[in-house]
């Protein structure tokens, strides 16, 4: 697809299908900060590294993952925004990174079958097939087949969400279709297996996300911005692949929808932290480029590129591949003002030390967790710490992410025993 950013490049505007104007092609890409407060809720931390990312002078912010199920958590300090969330933290937050003139979007996502094992709740999937990771397989719950009323529940949870971030303050939404979470199953021939109407054929198996999409476009005004994440592969043999995100994308077209994020990969195959699991060799940047640049051509919906861009220049080169719009990661946790730098002719202020081990699984899991730790800081008013050294991030990490869990278990009990007794007294 044809872009205007020739004119401007990377602080050009870019106006959307909706109406809506990006006041320049760079984007906060969602990052899971794990951060939520009591009642799965963002609190003070999430609203100070948001006003901090949005001083820093990106066009966009997409928060990390917002479940649309309380009982379906991709980790344990996940945050919540269902029927029975209280709007007043995220009206906060909201605001917090509009302040400085970003448009502030929802990621909104169901983790499906990729669920820690020690997590409450329930572990779905469009098939019973499990993750499988090697040896560390067993960290994931086993899957269990949703039902098709469980689908159209779903489908509704995401809707409510949606409408719901409108009337916090939020600009648009998200639909996370990528990276291996419910939606990203379905798609998948490898996890998909089912023989009704939601598998079998790309059509199928695009069911749920397009209708997602088009019931959230109907729900919401039409200035609210739908964008979805989607991979351009899976990276797997026999998976999700560019032919099929191609085809997706033309699916999308007529939904109303102003964006498509392309990334890649699943907790299976990490591509989006450049290890892919099918033996192709990611590039050290803009890992996914050659694939969106193939998927631009013919696109009608701009196109996002996340996945391993730091560099200005190397920003600039994906927006002459057709791309729209730039995502930036990891580069904005280590530099959260680097939009700013980079106008001022400046680059990053360093990089994160690589993490070398062998173990694609692990290794993938520890450069999350060094990353994680880094919003932290920023989140408490402190600068990001280069000299991190994987080991203690990670160890630190799990820490955090058992105070978590203990929080997130009591809360979710509590709320359970809350919905059964006014089921009861509904029932007399």
């Amino acid at each position: 697809m044809s872009n205007d950013s020739a004119s401007g490049g990377l602080f050009s505007p870019l106006r959307l299908r909706s109406g809506q104007v990006l006041r320049n092609r760079i984007a906060k890409a969602a990052m899971e900060e794990g951060m939520a407060a009591k009642a799965q809720l963002p609190d003070k931390r999430l609203i100070a590294l948001y006003r901090r990312w949005g001083a820093g002078g990106a066009g966009l912010l997409i928060t990390g993952n917002v479940m649309v199920h309380a009982e379906a958590l991709t980790g344990p300090g996940g945050i919540v925004l269902d029927a029975d969330s209280p709007l007043d933290p995220f009206v906060e937050w909201a605001e917090a990174g509009k302040a400085a003139g970003a448009a502030m979007w929802m990621q909104i996502s169901h983790p499906g079958r990729q669920v820690q094992a020690r997590m409450p709740g329930v572990v779905w999937g469009p098939s019973d097939i499990a993750v499988d990771v090697g040896r560390h397989s067993k960290r994931f719950g086993q899957p269990v087949a949703m039902t098709a009323e469980q689908i159209d529940d779903t489908v509704t949870r995401f809707v409510t969400t949606a409408q719901r971030a409108e009337e916090a303050g939020f600009d648009g939404v998200e639909v996370h279709a990528a990276h291996g979470y419910l939606l990203s199953q379905f798609l998948s021939p490898l996890v998909n297996n089912r023989t009704d109407r939601w598998g079998g054929s790309l059509e199928n198996r695009a069911r749920m996300l397009l209708e997602i999409v088009g019931a959230i476009r109907a729900a919401v005004s039409p200035s609210f911005a739908i964008a979805v994440k989607l991979n351009s592969a899976d990276f797997q043999r026999g998976g999700f692949d560019a032919e099929d995100a191609h085809k997706v994308i033309e699916m999308l077209a007529s939904l109303g929808v102003d964006m498509v994020e392309v990334s890649g990969g699943s907790y299976e195959s990490p591509a989006m932290n450049g290890r892919p699991a099918d033996g192709r060799t990611a590039a050290r940047e803009a890992y996914f480029l050659e694939l969106a640049a193939d998927l631009a051509e013919t696109s009608a919906l701009p196109l996002m590129l996340t996945g391993g861009i730091s560099r200005r220049d190397t920003a600039e080169h994906v927006l002459a591949n057709n791309v729209e719009v730039i995502g930036m990661a990891t580069a904005l946790a280590v530099t959260p003002d680097l939009p700013n730098r980079w106008r001022e002719g400046l680059e990053a202020a360093g990089t994160l030390k690589p993490v070398t081990w062998s173990d694609k699984s692990l290794a993938s899991l520890t450069e999350m967790a060094m990353v994680r730790y880094q919003m932290r800081r920023m989140a408490a008013g402190k600068n990001p710490a280069l000299g991190t050294a994987p080991a203690f991030a990670l160890v630190t990490d799990q820490l955090v992410q058992s105070s978590a869990l203990r929080r997130y278990s009591r809360w979710l009990g509590a709320r359970d025993r809350y919905m059964a007794g006014r089921a009861n007294v509904a029932a007399h």
